[in-house]
């Protein structure tokens, strides 16, 4: 099947869902998620994977064990791609990120000696800058306040020491694009401008070797 975007139900059905996050609703609608959201999502990941590699769909039911918040099912559909990109589908619209979104405690070491070391700080400080320039948000899941342990609090790159994930991100709002081709126009165009983000991450941090480490 072809990817042609997500249409107008699919909006419908989240925003349904996020009035009335019940298990009826859900049964209710089910079909609509099946073939609005859950449909055109596998066709787009079937298209993205000679790219940007194998697509995986998060579950639709919330991990509700530790939480105040007991409602039981996710009011967005996101999805990985192998090669580290991630794409969000909900009734605000198509978001997309690539990066290290959280680091285990070896990565955060690696990463911060290379933000900590000029040649490959510099090269990250400009990769940043250019995707700003780009218009690309540049987040991560959390920042410490101050330097983290070892490194001066005026350190030239200390925006970068501070970050505990790195990430690009970029959300689009509801148009009528969204129910077209050009959807996936707009997600490739993310993730080949994200690219030099997520290789210098890639080449000075890598996977987590940490044996208790949480994926």
């Amino acid at each position: 099947m072809t990817f042609r975007g997500w249409p107008e139900e699919a909006l419908d059905f989240y925003e349904g869902l996020e009035a009335d996050n019940s298990k009826a609703y859900w049964q209710q609608h089910k079909s609509a998620y099946e073939e609005c959201v859950l449909q055109p999502m596998q066709e787009l990941l079937a298209e993205l994977e000679k790219g940007f590699g194998e697509g995986k769909i998060f579950r639709p039911y919330r991990d509700i064990r530790f939480s105040a918040d007991k409602s039981p099912y996710k009011t967005a559909m996101g999805a990985t791609l192998a090669k580290g990109g991630y794409v969000q589908i909900s009734s605000q619209g198509l978001s997309a990120g690539s990066g290290y979104y959280v680091m285990a405690s070896d990565q955060l070491d690696r990463y911060r000696k290379a933000v900590d070391n000029n040649s490959t700080g510099k090269k990250l400080e400009k990769i940043v800058a250019d995707a700003r320039k780009a218009k690309l948000e540049i987040t991560g899941h959390d920042t410490l306040k101050s330097a983290p342990r070892g490194y001066a609090k005026d350190h030239p790159r200390i925006e970068l020491l501070r970050c505990k994930g790195l990430i690009a991100w970029r959300q689009w709002p509801v148009g009528s694009w969204l129910g077209t081709a050009k959807a996936k126009d707009r997600l490739v165009e993310f993730f080949h401008a994200a690219k030099p983000l997520t290789k210098w991450l890639d080449e000075h941090v890598g996977p987590t070797t940490a044996p208790d480490a949480r994926h």
